[in-house]
């Protein structure tokens, strides 16, 4: 069965990791990507180093970045761009996820709805 990405990131969103982890105290596997219950709209984006590759995490390679992604977290994930935006009053990393149904007016957290086991099976396929 043919490997297929959960996640992608824009080429901003990967030179920003690379510098990241190019400039860590320790040496990095990867980024650990996924989401947690939390926020007034129910869930919240999770990012951080990995120093090493779980049992369990699904692996994806885009632009040179090792993401790293709980089993958990997948469905909640599929088909998801990670960018990293830069404006007047800071910079930040940001989801473009396709499965996210609403957000809070802050932007902290936000309302995904799980990718359909049909929609992750023709992925696999390839289809």
């Amino acid at each position: 069965m043919a490997k297929f990405p959960i996640m992608s990131l824009t080429q901003a969103a990967a030179d920003r990791v690379r510098y990241l982890a190019e400039h860590a105290e320790r040496p990095i596997a990867g980024i650990r990507v996924g989401v947690k219950n939390g926020g007034c709209a129910g869930m919240t984006y999770t990012m951080e180093f990995a120093e090493e590759i779980g049992r369990y995490d699904e692996i994806v390679e885009d632009k040179g970045v090792k993401i790293l992604i709980d089993p958990k977290a997948l469905m909640f994930l599929f088909g998801t761009e990670m960018d990293f935006k830069v404006d007047k009053l800071g910079s930040s990393f940001t989801f473009n996820n396709p499965n996210q149904t609403g957000s809070c007016g802050c932007g902290e957290s936000v309302s995904i709805a799980p990718a359909s086991e049909t929609a992750l099976q023709e992925a696999r396929a390839g289809r």
